[in-house]
């Protein structure tokens, strides 16, 4: 008989699963809750032996909404060992993949282990990893990342099992609960760190319910329970950089009235700044930058920092309480998660919501009967990854576009609730005229695609005049104005019937056509200031060289004096060509889908029922019978496969995306009426602008002094001033926040 052939062909077999994972155990009920601890894995590396919170993971089957986690008698592992909490670090994510997690995670870790070699400090020290909890909520079940749950249980912070069911005791499940303390870490390279001991609380949500509610769970459920003294804020993808952490503890330390602190939101620039090689990175770098050496800190000296970023920013806890009535800051912020908010309040309120960290800011300031501030931490920096095509980029700021907008207007309409605070008169003044200051910045953003259009077409034109010598220019000009034109009216048709990632090529050909656009601009502005310099009696020479230097040179100088000038080099040229398509294609892609309200997630309103019940046994109500490990091979070998994905990077399978969920829309109707109207607002408005200025007069006719460019004159005039002011206030207000930093640390 021949020998049986042990040969195999095609791809190797797949690790086969242990049938038996374990057998049925009774498991006592803790006030009415399941929780059972779970014996980490062997193989794990253990630092802190003997100790409970190192040796098993506690986990908590959640039955009831966060708002009411205190009151029906769930409690945290700092609960039972009476373990007060300085600070809670609340990290958001969705379905975020590992690197994003881990560079999240061990910059956090690293932080906790400087707050342990602290010594001259009175709160921390060698044992200060005990008083910071690290709170880690992922938006849904299904919706995170398999290697991700790969990380968490390669620390010890996750174990897949029958522990995990969709119902106990015929309540729906709403969020599993893992707490443990690791003396682990995972860089972004997944190689094993040894840290200090970090306590971390990993809330798995079972329903995809959107951000805010994961804040919820932080603040309402958590919160109450650790009654921290500040509370940090950070989104999967955000690194916090070195000592960032103590640098924004440290300012609620010093100043009681704090009531809340960002740092300085980088962009991730990629190992040896390789992203910055990609023009739209290089622009959101500039930007950022920007927008952390002159508004940040000018909004810091006035005491409200508009919006304090959900990816990296801090609060005192107290200062978010609400009144005895249920009402402040964190109840105007949860307003935003309430089911049918469209129906009830309409577009106005969902879109305000879409920038729900800006109303937070604001009821923060304006809190009846207190005087809290908010404040900027220079020293602070939390690195977080932006976007690197066209498509994520225009649908992120479409959110925070349209979110601010009516955030703003609801601040602004709003702003005698300063004068109820107990803010001092001095204070209550600067946030009065803070308030004005922004009223001029919101009409100028309203006007931004008339504005520049205009601009465009003065500067092109005036190139025409015959003591430029250049007669054919003007059919160059005719080309390109109509051409551009032409552009703006595309960018409407995409916006309102296209997709940014259905319709790559199309946003993208636009973008290319506005940065070339923007360099014709640039060319026809240097003949136009050389012209107009050469006219010894032109005004108009000394308003444009006031406007170039408050603008740019105010950068440069800005930039120098804060010691952070690389962004110029590296970041300024990408930011120039992109600033058209900041202004023409994110606007109007924005007004455009008013009645998108979504945040690029889904609720998913179906009970699941893949994990299995936890039924009461039948002679007591107060045990449980589930199934759970009996041997430490079930446990090590759940483990060692999580080693493996990793070390394998094993790819995952993305679901479909469900086009008719994304479709569905509360009031559908309604919106796009509302969304119509505003749009019709906008381009009649900025439309009337650029006619009423280009009607009146020669747009060609603008540097040579004569009237028929009297009009096109004093509206450039205008604008150049509006530009020298606004730039000046803040050039002066991130001076003074940089004085003043000197003397105040």
């Amino acid at each position: 008989m021949p020998e049986s052939s042990t040969m195999h062909f095609g791809s190797p077999p797949k690790k086969q699963r242990r049938r038996n994972q374990g057998l049925k155990k009774i498991v006592p009920l803790t006030h009415g809750h399941f929780v059972v601890e779970l014996d980490v894995p062997s193989q794990l590396v253990l630092t802190e032996k003997g100790t409970q919170e190192s040796m098993s993971c506690r986990y908590t089957g959640v039955t009831c909404d966060p708002d009411d986690f205190e009151s029906k008698k769930y409690f945290l592992r700092q609960n039972i060992g009476g373990r007060e909490t300085e600070l809670a670090v609340g990290i958001t994510m969705y379905n975020e993949d590992e690197v994003l997690f881990c560079r999240t995670l061990y910059g956090v870790m690293r932080n906790i282990k400087e707050l342990c070699a602290r010594k001259s400090s009175r709160t921390w020290g060698p044992d200060a990893w005990k008083k910071v909890v690290v709170i880690i909520v992922a938006d849904g079940r299904k919706s995170i990342h398999p290697r991700v749950l790969d990380c968490l249980a390669a620390l010890g912070v996750y174990q897949p099992g029958r522990h995990m069911n969709n119902a106990i005791l015929g309540e729906e499940v709403t969020a599993h609960l893992f707490e443990y303390t690791t003396t682990m870490a995972l860089d972004p390279a997944l190689h094993f760190q040894l840290m200090m001991p970090t306590q971390i609380i990993f809330c798995l949500k079972e329903k995809n319910q959107k951000k805010i509610n994961s804040h919820r769970w932080f603040f309402n459920a958590f919160g109450k329970l650790l009654q921290p003294n500040v509370c940090v804020l950070l989104d999967v993808g955000t690194r916090p950089g070195p000592k960032s952490l103590y640098r924004l503890w440290k300012t609620f330390d010093l100043n009681s009235n704090v009531g809340g602190a960002c740092g300085e939101v980088a962009a991730y620039k990629g190992l040896r700044w390789t992203s910055l090689l990609n023009p739209l990175v290089a622009a959101q770098n500039f930007e950022y930058k920007m927008s952390n050496i002159l508004d940040k800190p000018l909004e810091s000296m006035f005491g409200y920092i508009t919006v304090l970023p959900g990816a990296f920013s801090a609060y005192r806890y107290i200062a978010l309480q609400n009144d005895k009535l249920g009402r402040g800051p964190l109840a105007s912020y949860f307003k935003g998660e309430v089911a049918g908010l469209g129906v009830q309040n309409g577009i106005f309120t969902s879109n305000m919501y879409l920038a729900e960290d800006r109303i937070l800011c604001f009821e923060l300031i304006a809190k009846k009967g207190h005087n809290w501030v908010l404040r900027y931490v220079k020293g602070a920096v939390g690195e977080t990854d932006v976007p690197h095509a066209l498509p994520e980029f225009i649908s992120q700021r479409r959110r925070w576009l349209n979110g601010s907008l009516f955030a703003s207007v609801y601040a602004i309409a709003h702003v005698n609730q300063i004068l109820q605070s107990d803010h001092t008169t001095g204070r209550k003044v600067v946030l009065v005229f803070e308030s004005f200051y922004n009223l001029l910045n919101l009409i100028f953003q309203w006007f931004s695609i008339g504005n520049y259009y205009l601009f465009f077409v003065i500067l092109t034109s005036s190139v025409e005049d015959p003591s430029f010598g250049m007669p054919a220019i003007k059919y160059v000009n005719g080309m390109v104005q109509y051409f551009f034109a032409a552009a703006i009216a595309a960018c409407f048709l995409f916006s309102m019937g296209n997709k940014p990632r259905a319709s790559l090529w199309k946003y993208k050909s636009a973008a290319i056509f506005f940065a070339l656009l923007s360099c014709y601009l640039i060319a026809c502005g240097i003949v136009c200031a050389v012209r107009v310099a050469q006219s010894p009696n032109s005004g108009l020479y000394g308003k444009m060289i006031l406007s170039v230097i408050s603008t740019y040179g105010l950068w440069v100088a800005a930039s120098i004096l804060a010691f952070d000038p690389a962004h110029l080099v590296t970041s300024g040229l990408p930011y120039l060509l992109f600033s058209p398509s900041y202004i023409i294609i994110l606007n109007t892609y924005a007004f455009s889908n008013l009645d998108d309200i979504s945040w690029g997630t889904k609720q998913q309103g179906v009970v699941d029922n893949d994990l299995g019940v936890v039924s009461a046994q039948r002679l007591r109500k107060d045990v449980v019978e589930v199934e759970l490990p009996t041997e430490t091979q079930d446990v090590d070998s759940q483990y060692l496969e999580a080693l493996e994905n990793l070390r394998t990077r094993k790819p995952v399978d993305r679901p479909p995306i469900d086009l008719q969920a994304e479709q569905i829309q509360v009031a559908k109707d309604y919106y796009a009426n509302i969304r119509t109207n505003v749009l019709l607002a906008w381009v009649i408005s900025n439309g009337l602008l650029v006619v009423g200025i280009l009607s009146r007069g020669n747009a060609s006719s603008t540097f040579n002094g004569s009237d028929a460019g009297a009009t096109t004159r004093t509206y450039m005039t205008c604008i150049l001033v509006f530009v020298a002011i606004t730039s000046a206030v803040r050039f002066m207000g991130s001076t003074m926040y940089l004085v003043v930093r000197i003397f105040t640390g």
